[in-house]
């Protein structure tokens, strides 16, 4: 059984490692023999019997993962999940999922999918999926049940307050899309968030503006980009972002070990905010392809960058398949932003620092005032229009100290430039 295991875990390693192909050594087979040694001990000795697939699979990882913290083993089922979330959409339901006293509850529907259409709601626990209860299950094996091929149908046994019995809805699966962007209208600026780097995110922020547009029309000031708190994604995509904002110049490069490895992605004519001032929100959470789309429109003085240091992911994944075995995640190469800084370990540092911070209401009615005197003159005019009245910000930029204060350098930068502020 070793020689048989040890003959064929070169096979594996170079399958992971072409590039040692040729330069595998006597020492390199008696490093080998030394695992296959350990392996056999372990399964021989081990308290509890493990299966062999299992210790495999941890060993692979364990050899990717002590390279650095972003190269990693995936088997199948994991490659499957990390295929639909780059590519942004399967088959299901359309409903945001979390687990509450081990029931899957529903957070959102998503507007326009099976689900919102069938009438689940936020809030809604689903006790049973096609009669088979939840309880036991994790969320992930909830979640797995729930996605199928499109056209296929799903009953969910629905537990809804205010209601006695339990519900029974019947669902058809169809094509769900991730939503990685988001846009409203804040006032005269317009205010695009950007969760996740996957393959809908370019068309996602074509039509964010386009939808901002046709709200505020020709009185609009600028944008706001919010990349706070958003892990990365594909690197085609951030490229594809910046491109929509940039009219030429260097988007970022990526320099791998071999010289042939370097890539340069570059601009092309076209700018989809016509030249209007940019905010671009970052914090800690901003990683890897946030931080490619900052630097860039940083770099080209397109965009303040507003907030606090981002995170600091400068490395390049690449995915390689292993034919019925899942895939490997390895790290190939480091991002540079245009100026040829290198991201990895050092993040991007704002243009201007604002840590995010709670904002509250100061009562200033019981304060010492001229009104607060005795027999004080009237005023003589008419009442002031009331400030509250006439602020135009959301109430979650209200409560955002960071997209507030980006607010307010886009009504800055519209005086400044003599443009109309409403």
């Amino acid at each position: 059984m070793r020689r048989s295991l040890v003959s064929a875990l070169p096979v594996v390693v170079l399958l992971l490692l072409p590039s040692s192909a040729g330069a595998a050594s006597s020492d390199t087979y008696r490093q080998l023999n030394l695992f296959g040694d350990v392996f056999e001990r372990v399964r021989a000795d081990f308290v509890d019997e493990v299966q062999d697939k299992e210790l495999i699979e941890s060993a692979i990882d364990g050899m990717l993962m002590s390279l650095d913290p972003h190269s990693s083993y995936l088997n199948p089922e994991k490659y499957e999940e990390m295929q639909v979330q780059t590519k942004g959409e399967f088959g299901g339901l359309g409903i945001e999922v979390t687990m509450e006293n081990r029931l899957v509850k529903v957070v959102s529907p998503i507007d326009d999918t099976p689900a919102y259409r069938a009438g689940i709601k936020a809030g809604d626990l689903i006790t049973h999926l096609d009669g088979k209860q939840v309880l036991g299950l994790t969320l992930s094996e909830a979640v797995e049940s729930m996605r199928g091929p499109v056209g296929t149908d799903i009953v969910l046994t629905v537990r809804r307050e205010g209601v006695d019995k339990p519900l029974e809805v019947t669902i058809t699966r169809a094509i769900i899309k991730i939503r990685s962007v988001r846009s409203r209208a804040e006032g005269d600026a317009g205010y695009i968030r950007i969760t996740t780097f996957n393959e809908q995110t370019v068309n996602g922020v074509k039509k964010a503006v386009e939808d901002i547009r046709n709200q505020i029309g020709d009185s609009m000031i600028g944008l706001i980009l919010d990349l706070r708190n958003n892990p990365g994604g594909l690197l085609d995509q951030a490229v594809g972002v910046s491109d929509l904002f940039l009219d030429k110049g260097e988007i970022v490069s990526t320099r791998g070990r071999r010289h042939d490895s370097t890539q340069r992605f570059n601009a092309k004519p076209g700018d989809l905010a016509e030249g209007l001032p940019l905010v671009l929100l970052i914090n800690g959470g901003s990683a890897s392809a946030s931080e490619i789309v900052a630097g860039a429109l940083q770099d080209h003085r397109r965009a303040i960058v507003l907030g606090t240091k981002s995170f600091g992911k400068g490395s390049v994944q690449t995915i390689i398949p292993i034919s019925g075995r899942g895939a490997i995640r390895l790290t190939t190469a480091r991002y540079f932003t245009p100026s040829g800084y290198s991201i990895q370990a050092k993040g991007i540092e704002p243009d201007i620092i604002v840590k995010q911070a709670r904002i509250e209401t100061v009562d200033d009615e019981k304060r010492r005032s001229e009104a607060t005197l005795r027999n004080p003159l009237d005023g003589g005019g008419s009442e002031p229009d009331d400030p509250a009245k006439s602020n135009d910000r959301s109430d979650t930029a209200q409560q955002d100290y960071q997209l507030a204060r980006a607010l307010d350098l886009l009504r800055g930068l519209a005086l400044f430039s003599g443009g109309a502020v409403n």
